[in-house]
């Protein structure tokens, strides 16, 4: 990870208000809800287990069994995971006979993880 720049932040040195600027902000504004939901969902990202498990899944499906031991966790860790994983959207899962494979749910998962590694390889 690049060091982070850790200069102060210039203060707005005038009492203007921008009126047309917030109209134009607030016009794109999700509603409330909508926010506490994005909110909620960043917190489910806000965990490096849970990030570990999006990555191991991002090269194809893998069974609990597969990720508890690529990861070092049992199998009954993992699977709290990728419940709260899959409540949430992020994976899915396929039975094959006494086997569940998990995957990432859709292309927007993948999407997610990528934008922000990027962003972090520019800060």
């Amino acid at each position: 990870m690049k060091e982070k720049n850790t200069r102060e932040a210039p203060e707005c040195e005038c009492e203007e208000v921008h009126t047309e600027h917030i109209a134009t902000a607030r016009a794109g504004m999700p509603e409330e809800g909508m926010l506490y939901d994005l909110a909620d969902f960043f917190k489910i990202l806000g965990d490096s287990t849970r990030i570990n498990i999006l990555f191991a899944l991002d090269r194809g499906p893998l069974c609990v069994c597969d990720i508890a031991a690529m990861l070092g966790m049992t199998k009954s860790a993992v699977s709290h995971q990728l419940k709260s994983l899959r409540q949430n959207g992020l994976v899915s899962y396929k039975k094959s006979g006494k086997n569940v494979f998990y995957s990432l749910a859709d292309e927007h998962v993948k999407s997610i993880i990528e934008v922000a590694l990027e962003h972090l390889s520019h800060i």
